[in-house]
């Protein structure tokens, strides 16, 4: 297993509070597939961080675009393995 550092940059903070909960609800569903290591927000409201673990890039990339902030353009991805 491979860890994946997603870096969720706050692109419309004005849609933040729309999307949260969504945001969440997915995140809590892949911490019980066992697919998120750590996860959170940058305290100065800069975006957060998610570590996927995954088997590739390509997986880790599939499951951070699905997120519903990406999705939605409230944040922007940045993603990288990242070796921990």
């Amino acid at each position: 297993m491979t860890y994946f550092a997603a870096i969720l940059h706050m692109e419309k903070p004005e849609l933040n509070q729309e999307f949260r909960q969504a945001h969440l609800d997915y995140l809590a569903e892949l911490v019980t597939q066992d697919k998120v290591h750590l996860k959170g927000p940058f305290l100065d409201g800069a975006g957060g961080m998610v570590v996927y673990k995954a088997e590739s890039l390509d997986e880790a990339k599939q499951l951070a675009e699905e997120d519903p902030y990406v999705k939605e353009g409230v944040r922007r991805l940045e993603l990288h393995e990242w070796g921990i």
